[in-house]
């Protein structure tokens, strides 16, 4: 039954170089103005730590940092870190938050150079700053062994919006769906009684005559993010170019799937995972997810049409919201 003293309400605005949305649960009388305030303060924090396009941000001045020098970085920054260095490690390389002058190097990022393949000494040669075997901490500092470059843009967002997500409970708000680029996380139930319900990623519109199923996710204390091949590419002497690099060969993803999402108990894990799916591809990518347990979905195209598969976790879920 629904509770006629509570109502919806949508908030939203701009950050990390996309947008950002807020439906949430809040008596008819609440004053919004301080949610939407608040909620803005935390994405522009993130900012301020995490962004590669803020030449202050805590990251960049890492990035610029002298060889040998100890960086003391935020809370927030390590936490996200801590994440993005274990995903690397189960993942074997396939997520790396060092690989900053990768992305440059093949023109995507803040200080994307030319669209053009680079010739094999300049790649060797910035393969070699990379790694996440590199990151050493003494305490809250972290070493800058000179050259390496941190590139939170697979992680930040979903950390966004679970910082979001935690600011609105400790005000109090029972039941809310965030949304920051795309990547997804609610909580609670609607005045009605039901929980949030996202669509997934459905077949690419030039495979509009696809039989694949929709699929709709309940989100309540879950979270959803959605990697794939429709987002940042570039063409160059007839070759398509996908943002999806691999930091193991310092090269673009050939074939990305159209879409790999990632369900997770926070958006922070889930972005970085469906990232890091995306990358390694359906085989070897689903092996991983069953061997994690990762609730995981690659829509992969075919010659008739778009293909979903699914890990086991994935098809549980859909199991127990049909039940």
């Amino acid at each position: 039954m629904t509770d006629p003293q509570l109502d919806i309400a949508r908030l939203g605005g701009t950050t990390m170089g996309t947008t950002w949305s807020v439906s949430l649960v809040a008596p008819r009388k609440r004053d919004l103005y301080p949610l939407h305030a608040g909620i803005q303060a935390r994405l522009d924090a993130v900012v301020a730590q995490m962004s590669t396009w803020e030449p202050g941000s805590n990251l960049s001045r890492y990035n610029r940092a002298n060889a040998g020098q100890w960086c003391v970085l935020p809370a927030e920054t390590r936490h996200v870190l801590a994440c993005a260095h274990a995903i690397a490690a189960a993942s074997d390389g396939a997520f790396d938050p060092t690989i900053g002058p990768l992305v440059a190097l093949w023109g995507f990022g803040a200080h994307a150079g030319e669209r053009r393949p680079p010739d094999d000494a300049t790649l060797q040669a910035t393969r070699e700053r990379c790694g996440w075997r590199r990151l050493q901490w003494q305490g809250d500092a972290l070493l800058q062994p000179g050259g390496l470059e941190l590139d939170l843009s697979a992680i930040a967002k979903g950390f966004g919006v679970d910082h979001v997500a935690a600011w609105l409970r400790g005000q109090g708000i029972a039941a809310a769906l965030i949304e920051v680029g795309g990547e997804l996380a609610g909580y609670g139930r609607k005045p009605d009684g039901h929980p949030w319900r996202v669509l997934v990623e459905s077949a690419p519109e030039e495979d509009a005559h696809s039989e694949t199923p929709l699929r709709v996710l309940a989100l309540d204390g879950k979270a959803v993010a959605t990697s794939g091949d429709r987002w940042h590419q570039y063409q160059a002497d007839g070759e398509v170019y996908s943002h999806s690099l691999d930091p193991r060969s310092g090269t673009p993803v050939r074939q990305v799937a159209a879409a790999v999402t990632v369900v997770a108990d926070d958006a922070m894990h889930a972005d970085a995972w469906a990232t890091a799916l995306t990358v390694l591809g359906r085989e070897h990518g689903m092996a991983l997810a069953e061997r994690e347990g990762l609730a995981a979905r690659y829509l992969q195209r075919a010659a008739d049409g778009a293909r979903e598969f699914l890990s086991s976790a994935f098809q549980r879920l859909l199991d127990e919201q049909d039940a």
